[in-house]
C-alpha cells in the first residue's frame, strides 16, 4: 500500500513539475502514466481530476495574486468549460472502460503530437495582443475544453491555452487565467465522477492520495523550473513522454 502511494506521488509530483513549467499537460501526463500502469480509464480520469481540485486551486490563486488573469476570459470560458466537463465525466463513467482506452490513448497521441507542433513553431510572443476572442468563440473553446479533459483524463490546458497562445494572446495572461478556470472544470467533473463512480473503483484512493501529496510537493518547484529551462525545450520533453506512453498503449491494445 505504501509502496503504490509512493508510486503515484512521484507520478503525480512529475506531472505537477511540467504543469507548473508549462501552464498546461498536468491532466495529460498524469492520465498517460495512471493509464500505462493498467488503471482503468474512467478511475483514471476522477483520480487525476480529484487531485486536481487541489492542485489547481493552488495555482489559480498564484496567478491571482501575481495579476496573470483577464477576467473577460475567465467569465467566457467558466461556465461552457463547467458544462463540457460534466458532459465528459458523465459519458466516460458510463461507458465500457476497456473499449475506450486506446481511443484515449490516441486522443491523448493527438495531444502530445498538438504540443510537439507548438514546439517546433513555438516562438516569444511581443507586439500588440488581439481582443479576447467573442463570447460565442469561447463558448465553443471552453465546451470542447472541458468535454476531452473529462473524457482523455487531461487536456484542458493543451486545447484552450494553446489555441489562446497560437492566436496571439499574452502568454501570461492566458495561462493564468486558464489555469484559474481550470479549478471550476476540475470541481465539476470530479464531483461528477464522484456521484456517478459511487462504491466503484474505491482501490484506487491510494492514486488519489499519491497525486495529490506529489502535486503539492511540486507546485512550488514547477515555478522555479521555468527560469531554468526554456519553455520550448520543456514542450519537446512532454511531447515525447506523451508519444511514447500512447504508441505503447496502443501497441498493447491493438498488435499484442
Amino acid at each position: 500500500m505504501l509502496l503504490n502511494i509512493l508510486l503515484f506521488l512521484v507520478l503525480g509530483f512529475l506531472a505537477q513539475m511540467v504543469d507548473g513549467a508549462l501552464g498546461m499537460a498536468y491532466g495529460v501526463t498524469s492520465n498517460s502514466l495512471l493509464l500505462s500502469f493498467g488503471v482503468p480509464p474512467a478511475a483514471a480520469s476522477a483520480s487525476v481530476h480529484i487531485s486536481e481540485i487541489v492542485t489547481t486551486f493552488i495555482s489559480g490563486i498564484s496567478h491571482f495574486k501575481l495579476g496573470n488573469i483577464n477576467k473577460e476570459m475567465v467569465k467566457r470560458l467558466l461556465i461552457p468549460g463547467v458544462l463540457g466537463g460534466i458532459a465528459g465525466a458523465y459519458l466516460l463513467s458510463n461507458i465500457d472502460g476497456a473499449f475506450l482506452k486506446p481511443w484515449i490513448a490516441l486522443y491523448l497521441l493527438l495531444m502530445g503530437v498538438r504540443i510537439l507542433i507548438k514546439a517546433i513553431r513555438y516562438r516569444d510572443h511581443h507586439g500588440e495582443t488581439p481582443p479576447v476572442p467573442g463570447r460565442l468563440k469561447m463558448a465553443i473553446l471552453g465546451l470542447i475544453g472541458g468535454f476531452f479533459d473529462a473524457i482523455g483524463g487531461g487536456g484542458w490546458g493543451p486545447i484552450v491555452t494553446s489555441t489562446l497562445i497560437s492566436n496571439g494572446h499574452s502568454p501570461r495572461e492566458s495561462i493564468g487565467s486558464v489555469n484559474l478556470t481550470e479549478f471550476f472544470v476540475t470541481f465539476a467533473e470530479a464531483v461528477t465522477f464522484i456521484i456517478a463512480l459511487f462504491g466503484q473503483h474505491l482501490d484506487y484512493w491510494q492514486v488519489v492520495a499519491g497525486l495529490i501529496l506529489g502535486g503539492a510537493l511540486a507546485a512550488p518547484f514547477g515555478a522555479m523550473l521555468t527560469r531554468k529551462i526554456s519553455t520550448r525545450l520543456m514542450l519537446f520533453l512532454v511531447a515525447a513522454l506523451i508519444i511514447i506512453l500512447q504508441v505503447r498503449s496502443l501497441l498493447l491494445a491493438w498488435v499484442l
